[in-house]
C-alpha cells in the first residue's frame, strides 16, 4: 500500500510539475469564428450552471437576445446577472424549463412562442448523469426522458419559430459517451434490469440518433442541426457519482473548464460554412467519426418513431 501510494504521490507531483502544457493539450479546440449575434434569439437548455452558462456567456457577449432555460430560477437569476454584469448585455433572461416534465417543457414553449417572434440558435445543453434509478413526472426512466425525450419534445415545440426565423440552427450536447450505448428497444425504460452507466450512454447515443434523423428531415428548410462531445468538463453532471467526482479533481489537469467545454457548442452555433454537416457530430470544434449505431438510420427512424409515440405527438 505504501508503494502504491508513493508511485501516486510521484505521478501527481509530475502532473503538477508539467500542469501547464499539458493543460493547454487537454484544453482542446476553440471556436475561431468572430460572427456577431445582434437582433438574435438564442435558447440554451441548463445554462444556469457550467457549460451552458459559458455558451450564454459568449453568446451574449456577441450581442444575443439570450434565453436561459432552466429548472431552478434562482441560479438561473444569478447565472444571468453575472453574465449581464460581465457582457454589458441586459437582453439575457431567465425561463422556467423542467425537462422532466413535459407539462413544463409545453408551458416554456408557449410562453416562449408568445414572447419571441424570431427563434435563431436552439442549443440543447442540459443533462443528468449516472443517477440512481427513477422516472420522470411522465413515468420516463430520467436518463432517456431528460436528456433525449425533452429535449425532443422541446425542439418539436420550437421547430416552427426556427424554420421561420431561418438560417437557424439545433445544436445538441451528446457524448463520447454514446460509443458504450444501444438503443435497448425492447426495455427502453431500464423496467427490466438498470445500470445508471448503461442508461447515460443509451441516452447519449440517442442524442446523436436524434440529430441525424432531424438533419434529414429538415432538408431544404434552412435548419441545420449538429451533435457535440463537449470533452471531459469539470461540471456538476458528475454530482452523482463519488468515484468520478474524485477522478475529476485528482486529474484535474486533464479534465476541462466549463468555457472550454462550451467551444465545441459555440463553433456548432456560430461557425460560418456549417451547413453541408448537418446532422454530424462534433468534438473539439471539428467534425469525428461516431460508432456504427450511431450511423444506423433504421435505429435512428425507429427511435424517433418511439419518441413520437412516447410523447403522443405528430412530426409533419
Amino acid at each position: 500500500m505504501l508503494v502504491v501510494l508513493g508511485v501516486l504521490t510521484s505521478f501527481l507531483s509530475v502532473l503538477y510539475v508539467t500542469a501547464p502544457s499539458i493543460r493547454k493539450f487537454f484544453a482542446g479546440g476553440v471556436c475561431q469564428t468572430n460572427t456577431q449575434l445582434p437582433g438574435k434569439v438564442v435558447v440554451i437548455t441548463g445554462a444556469n450552471t457550467g457549460i451552458g452558462k459559458e455558451t450564454a456567456r459568449e453568446l451574449a457577449r456577441r450581442g444575443a437576445r439570450v434565453y436561459i432555460a432552466c429548472r431552478d430560477i434562482l441560479k438561473g437569476e444569478s447565472a444571468a446577472s453575472e453574465i449581464r454584469a460581465d457582457t454589458k448585455n441586459s437582453q439575457v433572461l431567465v425561463r422556467k424549463l423542467d425537462l422532466s416534465d413535459t407539462r413544463s417543457i409545453r408551458a416554456f414553449a408557449e410562453g416562449f412562442l408568445a414572447e419571441e417572434k424570431q427563434l435563431h440558435i436552439l442549443i440543447n445543453n442540459a443533462g443528468v448523469m449516472l443517477c440512481p434509478y427513477s422516472k420522470t413526472a411522465d413515468g420516463f426512466e430520467t436518463h432517456l426522458g431528460v436528456n433525449h425525450l425533452g429535449h425532443f419534445l422541446l425542439t418539436h415545440l420550437l421547430l416552427q419559430r426556427l424554420k421561420e426565423s431561418a438560417p437557424a440552427r439545433v445544436v445538441n450536447l451528446a457524448s463520447v459517451a454514446h460509443h458504450a450505448g444501444k438503443i435497448r428497444f425492447h426495455d427502453l425504460q431500464s423496467d427490466k434490469y438498470y445500470c445508471s452507466g448503461f442508461a447515460y450512454c443509451q441516452s447519449k447515443l440517442a442524442n446523436v440518433l436524434f440529430t441525424r434523423e432531424l438533419a434529414k428531415r429538415l432538408q431544404g428548410t434552412g435548419v441545420t442541426t449538429y451533435a457535440v462531445h463537449p470533452g471531459i468538463v469539470s461540471s456538476e453532471l458528475v454530482r452523482h457519482s463519488f468515484l468520478l467526482c474524485l477522478l475529476w479533481r485528482l486529474f484535474s489537469v486533464f479534465v476541462k473548464s466549463a468555457r472550454e467545454g462550451a467551444q465545441t457548442s459555440l463553433h456548432c452555433a456560430l461557425a460560418e460554412d456549417l451547413e453541408p454537416l448537418s446532422g454530424k457530430y462534433f468534438s473539439d470544434c471539428k467534425r469525428t467519426w461516431v460508432s456504427s449505431s450511431a450511423r444506423n438510420n433504421k435505429i435512428a427512424e425507429r427511435l424517433w418513431d418511439v419518441s413520437c409515440e412516447l410523447l403522443g405527438i405528430q412530426w409533419e
